[in-house]
């Protein structure tokens, strides 16, 4: 059965860093990534890796935060820094399975507010 579990959400104010992290497993993967949905907005890309090591960014993150991972682990880690109020949203790990399916984790509240 394939699980995928974040953790690492909280309450942060401006400027702050926090750490997301995404672990799954059940099958092997082939990408991991983090989206974002805020209030009335469309889930949307913040970044993924893939096992190569291949990396797409969010425009709105570029710079700013860095994504990371441990294949052995099946684990998938967002740093976040210099946070601001529209980074605030529930933040989704997707993983790629290699036989093509993709699976969500429940996802994990970030909000940036002083």
């Amino acid at each position: 059965q394939v699980q995928v579990v974040e953790s690492g959400g909280g309450l942060v104010q401006p400027g702050e860093s926090l750490r997301l992290s995404c672990a799954a497993s059940g099958s092997i993967f082939t990408i991991m990534g983090w989206y974002r949905q805020a209030p009335g907005k469309q889930r949307e890309l913040v970044a993924r890796i893939d096992s190569g090591g291949s990396i797409d960014y969010g425009d709105s993150v570029k710079g700013r935060f860095t994504i990371s991972s441990d294949n052995a682990k099946n684990t998938a880690y967002l740093q976040m820094n210099s946070l601001k109020s529209e980074d605030t949203a529930v933040y989704y790990c997707s993983a790629h399975a290699w036989i093509g399916q993709d699976y969500w984790g429940q996802g994990t509240q970030v909000t940036v507010s002083s």
